[in-house]
C-alpha cells in the first residue's frame, strides 16, 4: 500500500491537452488505476462545469474513472451507480452562501461592467455561477481590471475572484479547490498526509497548500507563481509538461525521492 490515498488533479493543462493522443497519458492513466484498485480515490478538481467535463472526458476516451469531481472550482460530486451525484450538504451550503453574497453584489455589477468597458475590449457575462465572468484579450489587460476587482473585493466580506489565464469570475472566499478538497478528505477520514495535488494555474493555488496536501506538483507548464509556491512548500516541479508531468511528480512520491 501506498501512502497516497487521495489524488486531486486540476483538468485542463494539468491532466488533459486536448491536442495530444492520448489527452492523458497512458502511464498516468495506468499510475492512476493501481492507486484506485489500492484503494486510493481520485479528484478531478476542475474550473469546469459538468457537462464541459463529461464531453472532454468523452473525447479522450479515458479507462479509468474519477471518484469525485470538482466542479466550477466548488461544487462537489460523487461517482455513483454510473453517474456523478452531488453531496447535498456541501452543495447545498455552497450555493446558498453565493446566493446571499451576489445578492449583496448586483447593484454594483453595472458599474464594475462600465468601468472595464471604457477602458479594455473584453467579453464580459454572466452565468449561473457569477453575476460577473470576463475574458480578455491578454493577460496584461487581466491583470489590470483584476487589480481593480480585487480592491472593490477587499470591500466586501467574503467575494473573491478566481481567475485562470484570460478568464475570471467572482466566488465566495470559503469555497474553492482547497476548501473543497479538505471537504472529500475528511469525509474518506483521510489527514493531508495521505493527499496528492497536482495543478498548473491560478486558480489551483488554493488546494495548491500544505494546509490540504502534503504531495504537491505542478507540471513543467505551470505559471511561474504555481511553480513557486509549489517549490516553497517542498513540493515537486516536474521537467515534463502536462499529464506526463504529473506522472512524473507520482513516480517521485511513491518512490524514494518522495518518502
Amino acid at each position: 500500500m501506498t501512502r497516497i490515498k487521495l489524488l486531486s488533479t486540476d483538468f485542463d493543462g494539468t491532466l488533459f491537452t486536448e491536442f495530444e493522443h492520448p489527452p492523458i497519458p497512458s502511464e498516468l492513466q495506468e499510475q492512476i488505476a493501481r492507486l484506485q484498485a489500492e484503494g486510493a480515490r481520485w479528484i478531478i478538481n476542475t474550473g469546469r462545469d459538468m457537462s464541459s467535463l463529461m464531453e472532454a472526458l468523452g473525447r479522450a476516451g479515458i479507462e479509468v474513472e474519477p471518484d469525485y469531481l470538482v466542479l466550477v472550482e466548488r461544487e462537489v460530486y460523487q461517482h455513483r451507480d454510473s453517474q456523478y451525484v452531488p453531496l447535498p450538504e456541501w452543495n447545498e451550503a455552497c450555493h446558498r452562501a453565493h446566493a446571499e453574497l451576489f445578492a449583496r453584489i448586483r447593484p454594483d455589477v453595472p458599474a464594475m461592467v462600465a468601468w472595464i468597458n471604457a477602458r479594455f475590449h473584453a467579453r464580459i457575462y454572466e452565468d449561473a455561477y457569477s453575476p460577473l465572468c470576463l475574458i480578455t484579450s491578454t493577460n496584461g489587460d487581466m491583470d489590470l481590471i483584476l487589480d481593480h476587482l480585487e480592491h472593490y473585493c477587499r470591500r466586501v466580506p467574503d467575494l473573491t475572484v478566481v481567475r485562470n489565464d484570460v478568464y475570471a469570475r467572482f466566488s465566495h472566499r470559503a469555497y474553492n479547490k482547497g476548501t473543497a478538497l479538505a471537504e472529500i478528505t475528511r469525509r474518506l477520514g483521510l489527514s493531508r498526509e495521505a493527499v496528492f495535488a497536482a495543478g498548473d494555474h491560478l486558480n489551483d493555488l488554493p488546494m495548491l497548500s500544505r494546509a490540504y496536501a502534503a504531495c504537491l506538483a505542478a507540471p513543467a507548464n505551470a505559471v511561474p507563481p504555481v511553480r513557486a509556491a509549489v517549490l516553497e512548500q517542498g513540493g515537486y516541479v516536474s521537467q515534463a509538461s502536462q499529464g506526463a508531468g504529473v506522472a512524473e511528480a507520482l513516480r517521485y512520491y511513491l518512490g524514494a525521492g518522495g518518502a
